[in-house]
């Protein structure tokens, strides 16, 4: 049994994540930012832990993800307030690290977007900037610490139900892929060593996901 701590556990990923992590024996700590959510979360199978990680340093942090055995950022501030964007997807992202290493957690998970790079390409005009700068650096600070880190890069997300299924891709091939598969790609790349250090880019495509990824 591993304990997992799910930074914004109350996401649509976090949802279909959780579930899959306790069928197979885990526990997860589901970290949420407001209470109401916390019936959404224990339906889920997980643990609900009320804190507000945008406004919490590395050591409180640090506090909340002792014991565990690995950290999985799939948090965001959802776009549309560019100052708040930077201070999740980027600052809070970075901080969550620094606190993984600082309470002995060596495993870290990123959930970020099949785009992420520090080349991005996207127009500082268009609504979406921020958003891409701010993955893009704590995407790249990860790269740059001593955790056993992978990058979760899915394209387009859907609704759909998965199937299970996906393709590797780089940003130069983007398409869609199901939140349903983004999740079982997040269980699966946990118990996957041969997944530390890569930036695992996909879409939906006809290879099992454990397949996939054990060609990386």
């Amino acid at each position: 049994m591993a304990r997992i701590a799910i930074v914004g556990g109350h996401g649509k990923v976090a949802l279909r994540l959780e579930p899959l992590l306790a069928q197979r024996g885990d526990a997860v700590s589901a970290i949420i930012r407001n209470r109401e959510h916390t019936k959404d979360v224990t339906t889920a199978a997980a643990h609900p832990v009320v804190a507000d990680v945008e406004q919490l340093d590395t050591q409180r942090l640090a506090q909340l993800f002792e014991g565990h055995d690995a950290v999985v950022w799939s948090a965001g501030a959802g776009g549309g307030n560019p100052a708040r964007t930077y201070a999740v997807d980027r600052d809070a992202a970075i901080r969550s690290m620094d606190a993984a290493a600082q309470a002995g957690v060596g495993r870290y998970v990123m959930v970020s977007y099949l785009g992420s790079r520090l080349d991005h390409g996207i127009s500082p005009n268009n609504s979406f900037f921020t958003y891409a700068e701010a993955k893009a650096a704590a995407d790249e600070y990860l790269r740059g610490t001593s955790l056993d880190w992978t990058i979760v890069a899915p394209s387009a997300l859907t609704l759909e139900p998965g199937t299970g299924r996906i393709e590797l891709a780089d940003h130069s091939r983007s398409g869609k892929v199901s939140r349903d598969d983004v999740a079982a790609v997040v269980a699966e790349v946990l118990k996957a060593p041969n997944t530390i250090g890569k930036f695992v880019g996909f879409n939906q495509g006809e290879t099992p996901i454990a397949e996939a990824l054990a060609s990386l």
